[in-house]
């Protein structure tokens, strides 16, 4: 059924139909909204949060309904994942469906215990998110954290992984932005020599907070973005369904609601063909959150790409793919990164550093 799923997939994206009989791969699950720090990067910080979780009702359903044709549930958004009482259960169920699972944490909750409880399940991926290799870029970014514990809490985890010989794929992260940009030698010669670091991964900011003047121009779309054929579809905590992960945070409307309607009428309902036909026609810069976009557009070559394989070894490739990208072992046209709006002369960025509430 999954790879029956897929194909239909690659053959509406290939065909360029703006009708899609068939369910994302992937899907980005805020299980919580929930969050202990406080990072300029975030969209939190322009989108205040409920203090919620995503109740099991909802959940369940989202799984039970993707469960023949879904394959990868990254169980992360706006929220710390270890903030939610429910996790380690959200696991094993997704699991008991079929479905891989991946956590992104900001490691300050992971200490021994969680470490080994989460061993212990059956997560399939974790990304161990690190932003810096110092402490003054690290904490300028990660306000409320502390380098040196959240360091610590990532590289036990990843030796007790190495010990047990668990099967978990673990990512330690750094994503690039302005004041630790010049550590992306220092961040991958510290995380490639730590036992039970399987990649390590130097992300593009795909936010718009840090730099507002970033996005991609009309001539960038020359193809239709992947997300809105083969997701992953970003399911808040509320159960809203939006066409991708940059959609809410850049104010989108959500297409439906996974607790009120079936996901096959939200994935093929009138504005997410609408989305398509404008993306097929070279016209999504007229859509307001697309041309605000800062994800990388991939090339037609790797989009397909995705859908041969299952959900859960694309994760595992899109690292090695953007690293190669990225430092110039493939041409940069197979990920075209949204260009910067020049400044008028004489005008700097600055940084800017939130506060938290006191």
């Amino acid at each position: 059924m999954r790879f029956w799923n897929r194909a239909k997939l690659l053959w509406a994206y290939l065909a360029r139909r703006s009708r899609v009989r068939a369910l994302p791969v992937e899907y980005i699950v805020e299980t919580t909204a929930k969050c202990n720090l406080y990072c300029p990067m975030c969209p939190r910080e322009t989108h205040k949060q409920p203090k919620e979780d995503m109740t099991g009702e909802i959940f369940e359903r989202l799984v039970r309904e993707s469960a023949a044709t879904g394959e990868h549930m990254m169980l992360i958004g706006l929220g710390e994942p270890f903030l939610d009482p429910k996790i380690f259960d959200r696991i094993e169920y997704c699991q008991r469906h079929g479905v891989s699972t991946l956590l992104s944490t900001n490691g300050t909750l992971l200490d021994e215990d969680n470490a080994r409880r989460l061993l212990d399940t059956p997560l399939r991926h974790i990304t161990l998110s690190f932003d810096g290799a110092t402490k003054e870029s690290y904490e300028f970014y990660r306000k409320g954290a502390r380098f040196e514990k959240v360091r610590d809490n990532f590289v036990r985890f990843a030796r007790l992984k190495a010990e047990r010989k668990a099967p978990i794929q673990v990512v330690a992260q750094m994503v690039r932005m302005e004041k630790n940009a010049a550590e992306v030698d220092d961040f991958l010669s510290f995380w490639k020599a730590v036992p039970g670091i399987d990649q390590v991964r130097i992300k593009e900011d795909e936010t718009n907070l840090m730099r507002p003047d970033a996005g991609h121009a009309a001539e960038d779309w020359k193809h239709p973005c992947h997300y809105l054929w083969r997701g992953p579809m970003y399911i808040k905590h509320n159960g809203d369904a939006y066409p991708c992960c940059q959609s809410y945070m850049l104010d989108g409307k959500p297409v439906g609601n996974v607790g009120e309607r079936p996901l096959t009428e939200i994935y093929d309902s009138p504005e997410m063909q609408r989305m398509r036909r404008l993306h097929l026609a070279g016209r999504a810069h007229e859509i307001d959150i697309c041309s605000r976009c800062c994800t990388t557009i991939p090339h037609p070559l790797l989009v397909a790409g995705s859908l041969l394989f299952h959900g859960e070894t694309v994760r595992k490739l899109l690292p090695v793919v953007e690293r190669l990208t990225y430092f110039s072992k493939l041409p940069r046209r197979f990920l075209s990164p949204p260009k910067r709006v020049e400044k008028q002369a004489g005008k700097k960025d600055e940084l800017v550093q939130i506060e938290p509430p006191r």
